[in-house]
């Protein structure tokens, strides 16, 4: 299945398949969004931007995946961006959280230059952290009752790759 999988820059075109994806309760259940995303809240997230690079993987023409480099607007920090990803529920496990990291990471050192990549996630998301890590991310410390979702309040990590 993996040499079917193709990574690419996300386009305007793809915000019906990213609403999709991140309807998914398995999938906004690890993340800081609502449930129920809008279409056109994608179309304005994939505007052209010289601080957002998002990309997707796709396989058989369906996108499986997302990863997405924000960068920041003030000078002293230029050379971090935050990160965040999700994979289709049907295909988590199968490394396309990797291909994506493998992307982004690539994009980001030999690219644009960033030197600090940051990110949240979930202290209960093992699967999530355990990627991160096998891809430099170190756990920098932790955010108590950082999010409430489904109910209840969620500490999550604080993870950089710094280089």
């Amino acid at each position: 299945m993996l040499e079917l999988l193709h990574i690419r820059r996300a386009e305007i075109q793809d915000a019906k398949a990213l609403t999709a994806l991140f309807e998914q309760p398995a999938v906004h259940r690890h993340m800081l969004q609502q449930p129920y995303p809008i279409a056109t809240v994608w179309q304005d997230f994939l505007q052209p931007s010289l601080l957002r690079h998002v990309l997707v993987a796709e396989c058989d023409s369906q996108v499986v995946g997302e990863i997405m480099l924000d960068g920041y607007t003030n000078p002293a920090r230029k050379h971090v961006a935050s990160i965040a990803m999700a994979v289709h529920t049907d295909f988590q496990g199968q490394g396309v959280g990797s291909r994506l990291m493998t992307s982004a990471l690539d994009l980001a050192d030999n690219w644009l230059n960033l030197q600090r990549l940051e990110l949240q996630v979930f202290c209960r998301n093992e699967p999530a952290i355990a990627l991160y890590k096998k891809h430099g991310f170190e756990i920098e410390g932790t955010l108590r009752r950082h999010a409430f979702r489904a109910g209840q309040f969620l500490d999550a990590y604080w993870m950089a790759r710094v280089r």
